[in-house]
């Protein structure tokens, strides 16, 4: 049997708020209503953020339900993967989650990022969309093939193999199969081997049955929960031990498939928007490997828990701001390389004070234990 992906947002969005009747292109005041109910650029930081990277080169795998390439916000924005599910598209209902998805990650704006529009995370980088699953209400799932077969599977082997510097997946398992799959597990391994960031949401259950999402539990995965504007976790965010962050995930608006906008929750906007954080990541230190880009994100969070970690929060809310300088710290040169001068002067003030009192205190007690030896020796005629 096929194993059907859900995609984690997708029925959110199916009764959200629709900003704007379907046309073409969305008019000028909604995209000017849509740009002010992103929130999440204030909660993460990002206008401070892209003084530093705005994903710049970076190609962000969005593994989803397709993306419509035509919406004004993504313009010159998608680079068009195969279609892995073994369905023919449908004209009308194709694409609704991954162009939501994508428009957080790499969304342009309109008029060159000033005016209105979905503004996402990085946006200079790149998606490549990867079908892997159908939206949900779309009538063709229930006429899956044998060729959406490791579907998920086969899209992160794709992305990896063409340059996905980042793999975004807001999806889960579904049809009872939530014990994950080893061609997945096997295909995640080999995307971190080929240098790529894997990101996925966490799961939409945590209210009820709380169960354990795939891919976000395979190992190596940043796994990522939703937060509300006050920063606390929201009611559906699954809370489990694999959760790494959390983020935005309420009340977000995206790029809608048919050419407007719609407002939605979801832990799958949480991860698009993480995805969205590594490419900046990516951008500004290409030498990092997936897992230190991972542990500047973790490390950069904001609103930590007490011990460190938990299973609602992980290790916190992503800051972008803050990740991108523990970025910076973990970006060190290969062994035997000289060291950029910013290295040396990481050290805070308060850490130099000890260090330079230690060797004054080395050196002394050294030259007073040769000042003793040529004493001793000098009583006993040696020189």
């Amino acid at each position: 049997m096929s194993r059907l992906l859900v995609p984690a947002l997708v029925t959110a969005l199916a009764v959200g708020t629709v900003l704007g009747a379907a046309a073409p292109s969305a008019s000028d005041d909604v995209s000017r209503v849509a740009r002010a109910g992103q929130w999440q650029l204030g909660a993460l930081r990002l206008p401070q953020a892209w003084r530093t990277s705005k994903g710049a080169g970076v190609v962000v795998a969005v593994l989803d339900t397709g993306v419509n390439a035509r919406h004004p916000d993504l313009a010159g924005a998608v680079i068009q993967g195969p279609d892995l599910t073994g369905v023919d598209a449908s004209p009308h209902r194709w694409g609704r989650h991954g162009t939501a998805m994508a428009s957080l990650i790499a969304g342009r704006g309109h008029r060159d990022e000033q005016e209105g529009g979905v503004l996402g995370v990085a946006p200079r980088a790149k998606v490549l969309s990867v079908r892997v699953t159908l939206d949900n209400g779309d009538p063709q799932r229930v006429k899956l093939r044998s060729g959406g077969r490791n579907a998920l599977a086969r899209g992160i082997r794709y992305a990896a193999d063409h340059g996905a510097g980042v793999i975004s997946m807001s999806l889960g398992g579904g049809s009872g199969a939530w014990e994950g799959s080893a061609p997945e597990e096997e295909a995640v391994q080999y995307a971190i081997s080929r240098g790529a960031v894997l990101v996925a949401s966490s799961g939409n259950d945590g209210a009820s049955a709380n169960r354990k999402n795939f891919p976000a539990a395979y190992p190596g995965v940043i796994a990522v929960g939703a937060v509300n504007r006050r920063l606390t976790v929201a009611g559906f965010s699954n809370r489990q031990d694999y959760v790494s962050v959390v983020a935005p995930g309420t009340k977000i608006v995206t790029a809608d498939e048919r050419g407007s906008y719609v407002v939605g929750d979801g832990t799958s906007s949480a991860a698009a928007l993480v995805a969205g954080v590594a490419a900046l990541v990516r951008s500004a230190y290409p030498s990092l490997s997936p897992y230190h880009v991972r542990q500047a994100i973790e490390l950069g969070t904001r609103k930590r828990p007490a011990d460190g970690h938990s299973p609602a929060y992980g290790h916190g809310v992503v800051d972008a701001v803050r990740t991108l300088r523990a970025a910076a710290r973990l970006d060190v040169p290969p062994s035997g390389e000289a060291a950029p001068e910013r290295y040396f002067c990481q050290a805070s003030p308060s850490s130099r004070g000890p260090v330079v009192a230690g060797m004054v205190v080395l050196v002394a007690a050294m030259s007073a234990r040769v000042l003793v030896t040529q004493r001793r020796r000098r009583r006993r005629g040696v020189t």
